[in-house]
């Protein structure tokens, strides 16, 4: 068995062709989906980065690794303490390690360890191929790299290859010389001039007056303009402006796809593609617009967390679209079915091998969905129904609970909340199972909800800080009506 899976940094399923975009952005990986199962309530359990490869490669939620943070306690792996062998425990039940049991040759080429101080992340594999810009490579920096190995190893038998593309994520970076293909395309419906104005009374980071805010850096506004990267805006006020946006993004996936293109070509020219499988995901989504979020993965909401899964396997149903609720951590105990190894007992994902192989339905009734680095929130996906709680706003100052029908408003423009206080009865009864049930299954000497650690440090790694200087700019840009929130909310920042 040959396995390619394509780690498509920050791609949502929803700016995909195969997803139903109206813009062409993917058509080599709507051929694979056109040859798999593609699943269309697919979503990271912690997100953004860190947290969902966590998740992704333990198998388990971020309540259970400690891993929810970007920076501070948890943004590494629980320590075990002296229970701890010769080798952490992770190394030993962790997804590559599984792929290794099963005989497979397991390579890695991503700056993704790197780039998070996450060395964990390199367990199991034999190779790991650092590009060596710390997420910052474009396709033409990554392709030759995997190119190389395939020439190597492609027509070997038993191999996994991890292949990671960021050419979505900001700073959108596809060359100048890819051009543009949407620059007569249409904007998302929903996107409208007044929607725009909404959103430039929005406050927080990543709004349109602050694309590039990090509020912990000693100057958090200095990136407003960067030539050298003219497909991502500083800011913006207006619709051309939203447009670079936009277009910047969609460009970003339309590149990476090409590069997608010239992998597959070469599995093809080595005579293997139909015998390999071809696994097509993300970490994350991205917010465009979401909540007045701009460029960002910033909360526990639909566009951030819902991902695309698409899955080819040889011999497996093509064509097939599945629409149950799964999360990002099934797949280790889907490939250990699939490749007929046992799941690890610490494993909190449940297969879906028999969507791959049969096409039956075997989701969850509910998600949870997690955020800790921009905000600190919880959500519970069921139904149509996306609920969301919020611990700390990250200085966007939502309220507490939001609710929002995903059949109806995948944008999510209308919170149902203060209307619909059944449903958030029911979200919250949901969460409360599944924080016991989590909590149950913590070690002994393990017993803190991680979420509380990150409030303790003083908040989400990228909210921390700065918010005196963060209220001089609403100040200049007309929205100073916010600060007294702000004071009220957060008194520590003002101390």
């Amino acid at each position: 068995m040959r396995i390619l899976y394509l780690d498509l940094d920050t791609l949502r399923a929803d700016h995909l062709s195969c997803y139903g975009y109206h813009r062409p952005t993917s058509p080599n990986i709507d051929r694979i989906a056109a040859e798999g199962v593609r699943f269309d309530n697919y979503y990271c359990s912690d997100a953004p980065c860190l947290p969902s490869r966590a998740a992704l490669m333990s198998g388990r939620f971020g309540i259970h690794t400690g891993i929810v943070n970007h920076g501070g306690t948890n943004a590494d792996m629980r320590l075990e303490g002296a229970p701890r062998q010769s080798k952490q425990r992770y190394q030993r039940e962790c997804l590559p390690w599984l792929l290794r049991k099963a005989g497979m040759r397991t390579a890695s080429i991503s700056p993704f360890a790197e780039r998070h101080g996450a060395f964990w992340f390199l367990a199991g594999f034999n190779e790991c191929h650092n590009t060596g810009r710390s997420g910052m490579e474009s396709a033409e920096e990554i392709t030759p790299v995997a190119l190389k190995w395939l020439r190597d190893h492609a027509t070997e038998d038993d191999w996994f290859l991890h292949l990671n593309y960021w050419d979505a994520h900001t700073p959108y970076r596809a060359p100048e010389s890819f051009g543009n293909p949407f620059a007569d395309a249409p904007l998302p419906a929903w996107l409208t001039p007044e929607v725009l104005d909404q959103h430039l009374q929005h406050v927080g980071p990543h709004s349109p007056h602050e694309l590039f805010m990090r509020p912990n850096t000693d100057d958090p506004f200095s990136a407003q303009e960067m030539p050298h990267l003219p497909r991502y805006p500083g800011s913006f006020q207006d619709m051309d402006g939203l447009r670079r946006m936009i277009d910047g993004y969609d460009c970003g996936i339309a590149y990476l796809d090409s590069h997608v293109g010239r992998i597959l070509e070469a599995l093809d020219q080595a005579g293997v593609l139909d015998e390999t499988a071809v696994i097509v995901s993300a970490d994350h989504g991205e917010n465009q617009g979401e909540l007045g979020i701009y460029g960002e993965h910033a909360t526990a909401d639909h566009p951030t967390c819902r991902v695309p899964m698409i899955l080819r396997w040889p011999r497996g149903r093509a064509g097939h679209v599945d629409r149950a609720l799964h999360h990002n951590l099934d797949l280790a105990p889907t490939l250990a079915e699939l490749l007929g190894q046992e799941p690890f007992e610490r494993w909190d994902g449940r297969s879906y091998a028999p969507t791959v192989t049969q096409g039956a339905t075997c989701g969850k009734e509910a998600l949870v969905l997690s955020q800790c680095v921009h905000v600190c929130q919880r959500s519970v996906r069921w139904g149509p129904w996306l609920y969301m709680r919020t611990y700390h706003d990250g200085f966007h100052l939502f309220p507490q609970e939001m609710v929002f029908n995903l059949d109806d408003d995948p944008n999510e423009t209308r919170n149902l909340a203060p209307d619909r206080t059944d449903l958030c009865h029911e979200a919250v009864h949901r969460l409360a199972a599944w924080h016991d049930e989590m909590m149950a299954g913590m070690a002994a000497e393990c017993d803190v909800d991680p979420l509380w650690t990150v409030i303790r440090e003083g908040g989400p790694h990228l909210a921390r800080g700065q918010l005196k200087a963060y209220c001089r700019r609403l100040e200049e840009t007309g929205r100073g009506w916010a600060i007294l929130e702000l004071k009220r909310r957060h008194p520590r920042e003002f101390d």
